[in-house]
């Protein structure tokens, strides 16, 4: 079993994509960070971890992060190459340990290159989030709700940077202005990343798209503000929006909900999507 590490974000992904395609919406989040790479570079601020495991020229897993972000793991095909395989990453990225905040991964497999970071470094870990992936290829329209939904532009920057800085305290745990000013202010000079808002009067929810995949396009992430839920709006918006990419000609949509919030994960049911594999977030200690 071999590792390879890529400089080149396009000879990564002509390595990578025939493997991650071969369960697209699983690899969703993979095939969209490549993307974001090759098609607007300079929207991550520092270079990428890219990197994968062959074994007699067959890939066995995919690993790359966007720092300061998490590392990200494929599926891996056999449960007896997990061990091995998850090593080699582990000990390839152990030198520098501090760097690495944490894993994402298909649950078992996170929860195992977790166990293994600790035995290399000593930094223990914990599970921070539970979320399922769900795939969409046919909408269920949402009716009785009313507004319509538009294309978010410049003019609601001060609403975005609050509604993504709230999104990001409820659904991630930080609390970071800087951080929602850097992603509203990506998100005017990718073309890869668009904000759409519900309006009933006034805007009520947001619903973002992102991170094509050859096939499909990630929704995400989804925003209403607490006095304006239970009213229909994110379902109505999120409807709104799948189906104007499926028009596009996407064949999926795909989207991340989190297992702890039975809610959304109905609502998006209701919609058409349907889960496809669970995922796990484990964080390292410092």
């Amino acid at each position: 079993m071999l590792l390879r590490r890529f400089d080149d974000a396009q000879q990564f992904y002509a390595r990578a994509e025939p493997f991650l395609l071969a369960h697209e919406a699983e690899h969703n989040l993979p095939l969209g960070i490549c993307s974001t790479l090759i098609q607007s570079p300079g929207y991550f601020e520092e270079p990428p971890y890219l990197a994968l495991v062959e074994q007699a020229d067959q890939v066995v897993v995919v690993a790359l992060r966007t720092p300061p972000h998490n590392l990200v793991l494929s599926l891996i095909p056999a449960a007896a190459l997990a061990d091995e395989a998850l090593a080699l990453i582990a000990r390839d990225l152990a030198p520098d340990p501090e760097m690495l905040p944490g894993v994402l991964g298909p649950a078992a497999l996170s929860q195992a290159f977790a166990e293994t970071w600790q035995s290399l470094t000593g930094r223990t870990f914990h599970l921070s989030l539970r979320e399922r992936i769900y795939q969409l290829t046919a909408v269920q329209p949402v009716t009785g709700v009313p507004g319509a939904m538009r294309r978010a532009t410049e003019a609601d920057h001060d609403l975005l940077v609050r509604w993504i800085g709230a999104f990001n305290t409820e659904a991630k745990g930080t609390d970071d202005h800087a951080e929602a000013e850097r992603w509203v202010a990506r998100l005017f000079t990718s073309p890869l990343r668009e904000v759409y808002l519900w309006e009933d009067g006034k805007v009520v929810s947001l619903a973002c798209y992102g991170g094509p995949t050859p096939h499909g396009m990630r929704i995400g992430p989804v925003y209403t503000p607490p006095e304006q839920r239970g009213k229909g709006y994110a379902s109505a918006c999120v409807a709104a929006l799948s189906q104007m990419l499926l028009d596009g000609g996407r064949r999926f949509c795909f989207l991340f909900t989190d297992l702890a919030n039975p809610t959304s994960n109905h609502i998006y049911q209701v919609i058409g999507y349907q889960p496809v594999c669970d995922v796990a977030v484990y964080q390292f200690s410092s």
